[in-house]
């Protein structure tokens, strides 16, 4: 099947139930069991329309698990290169994948997802663009602010952990995964927002993922916090009122992987 093909069997056809509903069924006590998946928030999740989850993405396994959320099908998008292989790209397709050419505002792939919202479907985004495994949350992009714009679908943060330790190589480790999903935030609908505007929406629902994200035990950000070691101007230092240069002894820069604190 052509790239083309993909997109509309998403558009039109959906899933296949009997592949869909088979593999959900066998996936998820395997997920309880083998990862000891722990699932928080389901009772934000609306039962009906169309919705769009909004989640950080750090393996292969996370929207299979982000799937036991729900009891409907969720159609994602995923990188068009695992659409290469005939076989692999069936299956994908089967359970609600469709391809996006990443870095390059793909706007056939957004167009079905659009479609999917419309006729009251889930969707699940990944904002990051890429899976992004070690330390904080990566950079979301602007995509999932448009999306729900111009469709106005409710938008559910999701923040997963754990999962990014559970592939090795070809093994498949025994590691805990845990999900949690935070409440809908509503948006009004604009058929052409500004790129200023999904930015802002894109932000908030960045935040809560973040939210989401932390309340797991996740890093947070990583913020620059200006530290005052004594000297003989620290408030005139710290405020900006005294002379433009200071002692470089006085001034020191740190990384700190918190929330921002005042320090002198």
């Amino acid at each position: 099947m052509s790239r083309n093909a993909h997109l509309d069997r998403a558009r039109n056809r959906g899933v296949n139930p009997l592949v869909y509903w088979l593999v959900r069924a066998a996936f998820q006590p395997f997920f309880h069991v083998y990862f000891r998946l722990s699932r928080i928030g389901r009772e934000h999740i609306p039962a009906s329309g169309p919705v769009i989850f909004a989640a950080n993405h750090r393996s292969f396994l996370d929207p299979f698990v982000i799937g036991t959320m729900v009891r409907r099908p969720i159609y994602y998008v995923a990188k068009d290169e695992l659409f290469r292989q005939r076989l692999q790209a069936w299956f994908l397709s089967c359970l609600g994948a469709f391809p996006i050419q990443r870095g390059n505002g793909d706007e056939a792939a957004m167009a079905t997802a659009r479609a999917i919202l419309e006729r009251g479907d889930c969707v699940l985004i990944f904002p990051e663009g890429t899976r992004v495994r070690p330390g904080p949350l990566g950079v979301p992009r602007r995509g999932v602010g448009r999306l729900a714009l111009q469709t106005g679908a409710p938008v559910v943060p999701i923040a997963v952990i754990g999962s990014e330790h559970v592939r090795h190589r070809w093994r498949i480790r025994p590691r805990k995964v845990r999900i949690r999903a935070g409440r809908p935030l509503q948006s009004v609908r604009v058929e052409d927002p500004s790129v200023e505007l999904a930015r802002v929406v894109t932000d908030r629902v960045w935040l809560g993922v973040m939210l989401q994200w932390e309340w797991l035990g996740g890093l947070p950000p990583v913020y620059r916090d200006v530290v005052i070691h004594g000297g003989a101007r620290p408030r005139e230092m710290a405020t900006g009122s005294g002379p433009e240069e200071a002692p470089a002894d006085d001034l020191q820069i740190i990384e700190n992987p918190g929330r921002v604190r005042s320090a002198a």
